[in-house]
């Protein structure tokens, strides 16, 4: 019998948020000078982002493991 766990999809959840939180992070930086519009925005934006996709790694590494 097929394990449940191992078909299970990454959270649509957190690939709605790295998605939206990351095009946001595009918009905010300038590429023709290297420079973001907002940059405290752009730090919470980036620490959103990381997290969400650290946590999906996680998620699915935690799954293949079992």
């Amino acid at each position: 019998m097929e394990n449940p766990e191992k078909n299970n999809p990454p959270s649509f959840f957190l690939i709605i948020i790295a998605l939206i939180i990351g095009s946001a992070l595009f918009k905010q930086v300038d590429f023709k000078t290297f420079k973001v519009e907002h940059p405290a925005l752009a730090a919470v934006y980036l620490i959103t982002l990381v997290g969400c996709v650290y946590f999906l790694i996680k998620g699915r590494k935690g799954r293949v493991e079992k």
